[in-house]
């Protein structure tokens, strides 16, 4: 078979016939771009997936991880971006690839950027403090309608969790103020200590002190309610959470992907190639454990489904940052 291929080539180039193309396959290491430092949500979002490549043999290639987090994000993406049609960098992040240049004035665009897959999704849940009276999200929604100091923390300024805050004041009414905290993890610690009044964090986030009772969650901002059945504190757990909207926050669906992204001008098969491998990781084991380790949603896209994807999120996200006046031009 490998003579005929062989002499077929050669007869190709004899005759002046030109050869059928072979399918881009990388043959020398390729870099993971991680947008964040190590730890993180991020930093373990891609070494899962290079774990995984390399249990399963997806590439011959080897992967190499490097972290470069630094301006929320932008200095991994600038990086990326600059390698314009190199197949030998991918950058992993999640939605603030292509919402902060809307949001800030970064050194890239992100038609810099090609998308090649969504992994998963970061959900994003109401949470209060344990201690506290409200027993639904519509309790919550009421108490801040006639409070002015009710204050929601969250994640850095301008970012997913203020962008929540300041779309659940316009769907119900509300005034909630805003605390940028480090990180997530901050904001629950702040929560627990009855600093603040809520916060949005990702279930993750959150779940060391709602076992401890410290914090309780209200609603999920997701249109059907999470899936994982397993029980989290006492017998209460994660698809025991109702939906925000049938709670009375008319936010339908409100969540973080996981997303993989090479250079702009790079070729199709390239971009089929590891979209290829990254939907053969969603399906193994490894994958299904690392989500229900981080309590995210399995949410594998690529294609025009994640391109549509991303066009709809940048509208809708884009409309709250010219309310709120946080659009970086």
């Amino acid at each position: 078979m490998k003579s005929s291929v062989s002499i077929a080539c050669i007869m190709a180039a004899a005759f002046g016939i030109a050869a059928p193309a072979m399918a881009f396959e990388p043959n020398r290491p390729v870099e993971f771009v991680v947008t964040a430092g190590p730890g993180g949500g991020t930093d373990i979002f891609a070494r899962t997936i290079q774990s995984i490549i390399g249990k399963y043999e997806l590439m011959k290639a080897p992967v190499v991880v490097t972290n470069k987090g630094s301006a929320g994000g932008a200095e991994g993406f600038v990086y990326a971006a600059g390698y314009n049609g190199d197949p030998y960098k991918l950058a992993f992040g999640t939605n603030n690839a292509y919402l902060l240049p809307i949001r800030a004035k970064v050194p890239y665009k992100s038609t810099d950027l090609t998308p090649v897959a969504s992994l998963a999704a970061d959900e994003f849940i109401l949470w209060v403090n344990g201690k506290s009276d409200f027993k639904t999200a519509a309790d919550f929604v009421a108490t801040a309608k006639e409070s002015a100091d009710m204050k929601v923390g969250g994640s850095q300024s301008k970012d997913v969790d203020q962008i929540l805050t300041s779309m659940i004041n316009d769907a119900t009414g509300t005034k909630l103020g805003y605390i940028p905290f480090k990180s997530g993890g901050e904001a629950a610690v702040q929560l627990a200590g009855e600093h603040i009044a809520a916060n949005v964090n990702n279930p993750s986030e959150n779940l060391g002190q709602w076992q401890a009772g410290m914090v309780k969650p209200l609603c999920v901002f997701k249109s059907e309610k999470l899936k994982n059945d397993a029980k989290v504190a006492g017998d209460q757990g994660w698809s025991d959470i109702p939906t925000c909207k049938e709670a009375g926050i008319a936010i339908d669906n409100y969540s973080m992907p996981r997303t993989v992204w090479l250079p702009a001008g790079v070729d199709q098969e390239v971009i089929d190639f590891y979209a290829g491998v990254l939907k053969k990781v969603s399906e193994t084991p490894e994958w299904a454990k690392y989500l229900a380790d981080t309590s995210q949603s399995a949410n594998f896209m690529s294609g025009p489904q994640l391109t549509d994807f991303i066009k709809t999120d940048e509208a809708s996200v884009s409309e709250v940052l010219k309310r709120e006046g946080w659009l970086a031009n």
